[in-house]
């Protein structure tokens, strides 16, 4: 390790020198109150910028140990300091001038959700953030003294301001970890009281725009029904009230643009916590929850959804069944299948977005076309059975078919947005009416042992300069990531679409997704080993070890932790 004053000196050293003469300064080097590492330099001022990090001691940041030692405490420090740094950096982004990227200073830009992210990492002994610089240069001759004014002026008053304890304003520290603890403690009691989600009266459910995240102002405030309504205490706030949705069948319902999507999309995004004043805060659904929906022409490997989808009329065998190209109903047959084995413990369907011969065929239907020629076995008739025999809820959006109203254990509708507890209502209706059917025999769980193929990489080629002829190149290299937003990324040019995913909160998420399904392709999969047991090895070596493992000669800024669905979601669309 080097003293800052070496940093400065070799700074100067190749003031005006070619640009990948900055190369020279990888290494780490010790600052007064911090230790700043160059983990990756630039290629030249208009390529991405610089990978740096620094780390701080926590007896120098000294943030109350009771912040940091829960997993929820913990991220939600993080998230928070990782915002202040984010704010710090806006007020030096680009005061050292050079051509390109120089003088650019930037982090993760954080969303509404508050998640794990390799930007700002607390360990047992120290605060790790990671960050990037745009190297300052004009035109492609180093410019040292920009550089030097980054590093030993502007960093350590942003790192002051952001990292030390004594620093910030203690309320707010402390309200986004208790917030954080608050919001814990609900998904507790919703395994104890045997709920799936729950949502505080006076939450803002709808957002500002399609693309903006934000809540939208003067927007309806959400109450809760009478009969559905649950006082909660919590160890900070204390008294909270909202509905609660049981364990169990729930219908939402309700003419169109009256909320039943809106609610739908709050409680999807209720699987992560969220910042003060977002307005769903206090919008908590059962962290394992997934959202179900049909995704034409995804790739299925080696799933048995014979549970849904039998003696197809080509005898493809479904009970190991395989598509490059699936249908509407066989990738969500598919779909269903995959996250019981992902442990989901609640599904979240819209109908708009489903295939409807996978989720219902009424009675004049099947008058028309008799089971027997019918291979569908709609969601309508398992439903019932996912619940009680498998423990898998289910809240649905309908506004089609009455049919559904006869397996709801509860019945909301939506009405301005706001919920009525229409159950009683409704199922003295279906007295008068001649029920569907809505059970089918033959009920039975797949067994967790699938596998998948192993992955054999395309071998590469590299020009013999000596003979002109092309042999395989046997030097092992990671294969290419590339990004593309939260919706896809490729490896090698395989490109991995995810756009369907649609718990993904965050293109970092994306990014991880494709380290972490490299790893798998690389180390893990070998044809033996199920799916479950892979993705377990995924999730013990990342629980463990960190990003490290997945990530090379240095961990980047911009990953942040995926749920264990989300996981099993970008493996089970993986092509290769």
């Amino acid at each position: 390790m080097k003293s800052s004053n070496e940093l400065r000196t070799s700074l100067r050293s190749i003031d005006h020198k070619s640009y990948p003469a900055y190369k020279s300064l990888a290494g780490i080097y010790q600052f007064n109150n911090f230790y700043l590492s160059i983990d990756h330099v630039q290629g030249d001022p208009f390529a991405s910028p610089s990978s740096l990090h620094i780390e701080i001691l926590h007896k120098v940041a000294a943030f109350p140990p009771t912040y940091y030692e829960r997993d929820c405490s913990r991220i939600a420090l993080q998230d928070f300091l990782t915002r202040q740094f984010a704010s710090q950096f806006e007020d030096y982004n680009f005061k050292a001038k050079g051509s390109g990227k120089s003088g650019l200073l930037s982090i993760t830009r954080c969303g509404q959700e508050v998640l794990d992210r390799s930007a700002c990492e607390i360990t047992d002994t120290k605060v790790i953030a990671r960050f990037h610089v745009g190297f300052p240069a004009f035109g492609r001759t180093i410019n040292a003294g920009e550089l030097e004014k980054i590093l030993f002026d502007f960093l350590p008053r942003c790192v002051e301001n952001s990292f030390f304890y004594k620093k910030l304003d203690p309320k707010k520290v402390e309200a986004a970890v208790f917030l954080s603890e608050d919001q814990e403690a609900i998904r507790t009691i919703l395994k104890e009281e045997k709920l799936v989600a729950f949502v505080a009266n006076g939450a803002v459910l709808p957002r500002k725009s399609g693309v903006s995240d934000l809540p939208m102002k003067d927007s309806v405030p959400f109450s809760s029904p009478a009969a559905m309504e649950r006082t909660l205490v919590l160890p900070h706030k204390g008294k909270i009230t909202g509905m609660a949705i049981p364990q169990g069948i729930t219908l939402i319902v309700g003419g169109g643009y009256h909320g039943k999507s809106t609610l739908l999309e709050a409680l999807q995004t209720g699987v992560y916590n969220h910042i003060a004043g977002d307005g769903r805060e206090y919008v908590i659904t059962d962290d394992t929850a997934v959202k179900l929906r049909a995704e034409d022409g995804r790739s299925v490997r080696n799933v048995d959804i014979s549970l849904f989808i039998n003696d197809l009329p080509n005898k493809k065998d479904t009970k190991c069944f395989s598509t490059p190209d699936a249908s509407g109903s066989t990738s969500q047959a598919a779909g269903v299948i995959e996250h019981i084995e992902a442990d989901a413990r609640l599904f979240l369907i819209d109908e708009d977005t489903s295939a409807t011969n996978f989720m219902l065929r009424d009675d004049f239907m099947q008058q028309v076309i008799s089971r027997e020629k019918e291979p569908i076995t709609p969601f309508l008739e398992r439903a019932r059975d996912l619940y009680e025999q498998a423990g898998i809820s289910t809240i649905l959006v309908a506004g089609s078919s009455g049919a559904f109203f006869y397996i709801a254990d509860k019945i909301l509708q939506m009405d301005c947005y706001r919920p009525l507890d229409i159950t009683e209502h409704v199922k003295s209706l279906c007295k008068e009416h001649t029920a569907p059917r809505i059970q089918a025999p033959g009920f039975c769980i797949p067994d967790d042992k699938r596998t998948l193929p192993p992955f054999h990489r395309k071998t590469r080629e590299r020009r013999d300069y000596r003979s002109g002829n092309r042999q395989p190149d046997n030097r092992h290299e990671h294969m290419k990531i590339k990004g593309f937003g939260k919706d896809s990324f490729s490896l090698d040019k395989e490109t991995i679409d995810l756009r369907y995913v649609e718990q993904l909160a965050d293109s970092e998420q994306t990014n991880a997704l494709a380290h972490l399904l490299r790893y798998a392709l690389e180390q893990v999969l070998d044809g033996k080993r199920t799916v479950r047991q892979t993705i377990q090895i995924l999730s013990d070596t990342l629980d463990k070890k960190g990003w490290d493992p997945f990530c090379g000669s240095y961990i980047p800024c911009g990953l942040a932790k995926p749920r264990l669905q989300e996981i099993y979601a970008c493996l089970n669309r993986f092509r290769g």
